[in-house]
């Protein structure tokens, strides 16, 4: 069945035009989006060295992930495993902002809501860009 034909709202544009400007805004889209594997442009160093600062302190990370990240009672995030989606950065800020409760744990363990902390929106995604890159640092 041709695309353009079954719009009935778009009946007036002919099907290959419709077909054409489906792609623009798709590509449009598309190019608006950074990769899932990378972070978005507004995340800059400085806003991942607040984050390490966030992880240690006031975002009560280390209580369960450890001073390093590398685990403790909560899994190690410095590995390229994710238990919960596969730790792209809109995934791990969505997990930091809603935690995950014991009927979803992989581990057995809940994780509260932003750690058990209060943290502001700008926070949560900075902390969630340092929490990406060290699960993306080489191997030495």
């Amino acid at each position: 069945m041709d695309a353009g034909t079954d719009d009935r709202f778009l009946t007036w544009l002919p099907g290959p035009m419709w077909r054409g400007l489906a792609g623009l805004i798709l590509a449009t889209t598309a190019a608006a989006q950074p990769p899932a594997d990378t972070l978005p442009a507004s995340v800059t160093k400085a806003t991942i060295a607040e984050g390490k600062k966030i992880f240690g302190g006031i975002g009560l990370c280390l209580a369960c992930h450890g001073t390093d990240a590398k685990g403790g009672l909560g899994p190690d995030l410095t590995d390229a495993k994710w238990l919960h989606g596969s730790g792209t950065f809109l995934e791990i800020v969505a997990l930091v902002k809603s935690g995950t409760d014991l009927a979803n744990s992989k581990t057995g363990q809940i994780m509260p809501p932003m750690g058990g902390a209060s943290l502001s929106d700008e926070q949560l995604r900075a902390v969630s860009a340092y929490v990406w890159t060290v699960s993306r640092k080489p191997a030495k």
